[in-house]
């Protein structure tokens, strides 16, 4: 065992959740309100009116992060169990990223309806869901049935998240590089739930050209052993091979196992071309190897040793920040669109000095080696949030109807920036 993994295992003891009482309970007076009799007044304003629960209950910055443990991150189907402190962890970035509130729910069923059943019993408790490392092709099922059902937000994070994150850096990508979205031919490997997720976002973008690839090769239209999820993107051509698929490819979005691509099939793709290697802990190939052939790529991986880490903690906690704060009932396209937009805008905003720091890199700025903001940047909270809200109230997804969005963008800022210090945390 290396120090590190020690060091993880150690950090994990106990968990790395607990209970966060928001309110003093340390006199006699103090007891009477939190429980009885004081706790009856604020159950029978709800009875009344079941929207008073977001004013006197913590379902309005409550998520619940759910799984049944069938996909967890790289490691496969482990169980929920087994993938319980992934999903204490995804509550720890929900807090320390966006102050959400969260708990992992974890799930000893694993049928769609089972599951979603399971979801609607519970979801009066919390004020979004985000499902979280359930294999594709169920997941879609289940986040399409609990969208028609709930009037909360659902998230699938492992479909949604990475097409987010993804097209913020395609779009900056693509405008370093001089290139149209309607022109290029996307790559894209690995046909799970984060690879369609991600396909369907880049049409939305504009790309026109996409080739899926899934364990036996390209997704195409004479193979008849296609899901219908997969159907929607087979193509007619004679591509069979990833090595077929990436010739003269404008992007690769590596979504796999490690060590997928070589340096030869990297020479084959167009100039000023994209590579997301994101297959994690080791991706398809690491960026030193795509630029000892070709410097010109813009390559990025999920890691945070390379730039350009694809991360999707760019995305949940501000995308349920936003939803949370307006009432939003879903999360719609326009508003995964919207923080992808919002994303790639603040990446060509000057980097906070804190972020510099923390990376080490005093001329930090957008360009090749910079092209979607850094985790650590607490602007992201702010331009991600802000967006999401907005746009939920345009698309009509909320009760709120007069939405300053500057106001809450102000408010956001002051969140995070204690007493004028760009380096506080609001936690």
């Amino acid at each position: 065992m290396d120090q590190f993994e020690q060091e993880s295992l150690d950090y994990h003891i106990n968990g790395k959740t607990g209970t966060l009482i928001t309110k003093p309970c340390k006199t006699q007076h103090e007891l009477s309100m939190a429980y009885t009799p004081g706790v009856a007044y604020p159950c029978l304003e709800i009875a009344k009116d079941p929207s008073l629960a977001y004013k006197y209950t913590n379902k309005g910055n409550t998520v619940a992060v759910i799984s049944d443990g069938t996909a967890v991150l790289g490691l496969g189907n482990i169980g929920g169990l087994a993938g319980k402190p992934v999903m204490e962890g995804k509550a720890v970035l929900f807090k320390s990223f966006a102050n959400v509130d969260a708990v992992d729910v974890i799930l000893n069923v694993h049928e769609i309806d089972e599951i979603v059943n399971v979801c609607a019993a519970i979801s009066d408790t919390y004020g979004g869901i985000n499902l979280e490392d359930i294999k594709a092709p169920q997941c879609f099922e289940i986040e399409r049935k609990l969208q028609e059902k709930l009037d909360i937000p659902v998230f699938h994070d492992d479909q949604h998240g990475t097409a987010i994150i993804t097209s913020a850096g395609l779009l900056n990508a693509l405008e370093l590089a001089e290139k149209k979205i309607e022109d290029i031919k996307v790559v894209i490997i690995g046909a799970g739930a984060a690879g369609i997720a991600s396909a369907k976002m880049y049409r939305q973008l504009g790309v026109q050209h996409i080739v899926l690839l899934d364990s036996k090769g390209v997704v195409h239209t004479g193979r008849n052993d296609l899901n219908k999820y997969k159907q929607e993107f087979a193509i007619e051509t004679e591509d069979r091979t990833l090595e077929d698929a990436l010739d003269g490819a404008d992007m690769m979005l590596g979504l796999s196992s490690g060590n997928l691509v070589t340096q030869a099939m990297v020479k084959t793709m167009a100039k000023d071309a994209i590579i997301f290697a994101c297959a994690n802990p080791t991706p398809e190939i690491t960026p030193d190897l795509v630029e000892e052939v070709r410097p010109d790529i813009i390559a990025g991986t999920g890691r945070s040793d390379f730039s350009n880490q694809v991360n999707n903690v760019l995305g949940f906690p501000f995308i349920f920040r936003g939803a949370l704060d307006v009432g939003a009932k879903k999360i719609t396209e326009n508003m995964k669109m919207a923080a992808a937009k919002a994303l790639a805008s603040l990446a060509k905003q000057p980097v906070p000095y804190y972020v510099k720091a923390a990376y080490g890199d005093p001329d930090l700025k957008f360009g090749r080696k910079h092209i979607i903001p850094k985790p650590f940047s607490k602007e992201v909270l702010i331009w991600v949030a802000s967006a999401v809200a907005e746009s939920a109230v345009k698309d009509g997804v909320t009760d709120q109807k007069d939405f300053d969005v500057e106001a809450y963008r102000k408010k956001l800022r002051q969140m995070i920036y204690v007493d004028g210090d760009e380096s506080s945390f609001f936690h």
